[in-house]
């Protein structure tokens, strides 16, 4: 028993935090064993985030104890926790882009020489040294901007390892990564263990989960309910634990009837890189047509490009045998076309707007009383769609930046809602949504298709793509390499399907 309790290097004991009146964290418990991997799974909004800010010293913690290595420890801040052994590696990498691999390796604590001089020298041997022990080839001056999400993401687990991580937390790291990028890091992931270094992976997938962690943990509303070696468990144990109820199913009944076809895509190229290659596709009314294709196959430059914020060079969208060649995403919004973004907190949300202003900035004319805006319209729109989509908040003053990643994402549904569109476009949009809140969103698009609305879902999960159309696209290289019914197809034709024109 010594033993076992030699073998954890960080354990949390009761642990809470509040924010007003909202009990975020009740009284936590967690330990993490040395050279292991905890995967730590729960909805948007019950606590996984705060409870790393509080590891980090981001967040005070109002009660409990954190042990590292036998010893208590409280920090002032992320720094203070990285130079005593615990790092982070962000879902939204927080790097300096236009800077060299070396400077961000290095930043905040250059080396220097007998006469206080940066030691470029000492600073290049140093991280060719480290980049070796992880097995990487990198070229350490070329800037950040230049190398791939999952480059950019290695650089950060070797920072992190440079400080003498013993604890390093994961946070939803495939989220943009290819399935070979993924091997990679999983790779890694299995390097770094062997060295003796605890990880804690925040993940939704399942999949994931099981493949590379050793335990799992569930939060559900601030509380620890399970924590379980992972051969012991399965995915509907897991789903239930964190949901608090069971999903027989990972998708509900896809049961709209699609019409005849409303929207004709035809002969569309794009004028800048990436090209689009002469796509022509027709959607039905009321149907739920996927994109599916590998990371830069053209899947999001399709959705712009149908939405006028990318160029045409040439080809025509119709819709219901009207012209909708778009030149700007104002006049895609006036004629009922809606778009989802990838990336939410970049060009999706005001983050330092509350829900109010959110929900009703898409579609302000309708709350006029006479020449001015009507403040209690628009807080009534808002309650209106925090009921329709089951939002967790205090209210519609509620500010965005507070609210979770999933429920962020069901605001951005509800403000496009709000306008009634009769074209949704949606790329990636349950991206790092827990599985509670992804089947909801995914029974609200089968809503919005039986409503006669038009769908057209991007998404990079498989299961998904399979899960929620009737049709399915599949994007190549800038090439549409096939249409197939999602009923009759399966993930090795849609693989086959995406690798045409490489």
């Amino acid at each position: 028993m010594a033993q076992a309790k030699d073998d954890i290097v960080l354990s949390i004991r009761g642990m809470c935090k509040s924010f007003g009146r909202n009990r975020v964290l009740d009284h936590i418990n967690l330990d993490v064993k040395r050279g292991t991997v905890m995967g730590l799974m729960g909805e948007n909004g019950a606590g996984k985030s705060t409870m790393m800010k509080c590891l980090f010293g981001t967040y005070q913690k109002d009660e409990g104890k954190i042990v590292l290595n036998g010893r208590e420890i409280s920090f002032s801040g992320p720094k203070d926790a990285l130079e005593n052994g615990i790092a982070m590696v962000h879902q939204e990498l927080n790097q300096c882009l236009e800077r060299s691999v070396i400077d961000n390796l290095f930043l905040g604590r250059y080396p220097v020489n007998s006469m206080g001089v940066v030691d470029e020298g000492q600073m290049k041997r140093q991280a060719a040294d480290l980049f070796r022990k992880l097995g990487m080839t990198v070229n350490l001056t070329q800037p950040m901007r230049n190398m791939s999400v999952s480059q950019r993401q290695m650089c950060e687990i070797a920072k992190a390892i440079s400080y003498d991580a013993q604890v390093i937390v994961l946070d939803e790291p495939t989220s943009s990564l290819t399935v070979q990028e993924v091997d990679k890091l999983f790779e890694m992931m299995r390097m770094l263990k062997a060295q003796g270094i605890a990880l804690i992976y925040i993940s939704h997938k399942m999949d994931e989960i099981f493949e590379i962690c050793d335990e799992v943990s569930v939060l559900r509303d601030g509380n620890l309910v399970m924590t379980k070696p992972t051969r012991e468990t399965d995915m509907n144990e897991l789903i239930a634990a964190m949901v608090g109820r069971s999903l027989e199913s990972r998708f509900p009944p896809v049961d709209n009837t699609p019409g005849e076809p409303v929207l004709s895509i035809q002969h569309l190229s794009t004028k800048y890189a990436p090209h689009l290659q002469d796509i022509t596709f027709d959607v039905r009314e009321g149907e739920i047509f996927g994109l599916y294709g590998l990371v830069g196959a053209g899947r999001t430059e399709l959705l712009e490009t149908i939405f006028g914020v990318r160029t045409r060079a040439a080809g025509r969208v119709y819709f219901k045998n009207r012209l909708m060649n778009f030149n700007d995403a104002h006049e895609a919004i006036e004629h009922g076309f809606a778009l989802i973004t990838e990336e939410r907190k970049a060009n999706g949300l005001f983050l330092k707007g509350d829900l109010t202003f959110n929900t009703t900035i898409a579609n302000l004319e309708q709350y006029k009383t006479g020449p001015a805006l009507s403040k209690p319209k628009m807080v009534k729109a808002t309650a209106k769609e925090i009921k329709i989509m089951h939002t967790k908040c205090m209210g519609p003053d509620d500010m965005i930046s507070s609210l979770s990643g999933g429920n962020q994402q069901k605001v951005i549904f509800g403000k496009w809602l709000e306008r009634e569109p009769q074209v949704f476009m949606m790329d990636e949009p349950t991206r790092g949504i827990d599985v509670g809140a992804k089947y909801e969103i995914y029974e609200l698009i089968i809503q919005m298709a039986k409503q006669g609305k038009t769908i057209i879902v991007v998404s990079s999960e498989m299961p998904e793509i399979l899960g929620i159309t009737n049709r399915i696209g599949v994007m190549s290289n800038g090439h549409l390499s096939g249409i197939v019914n999602t009923k009759e197809t399966n993930q090795e034709e849609l693989l086959r399907l995406s690798a045409k024109y490489l």
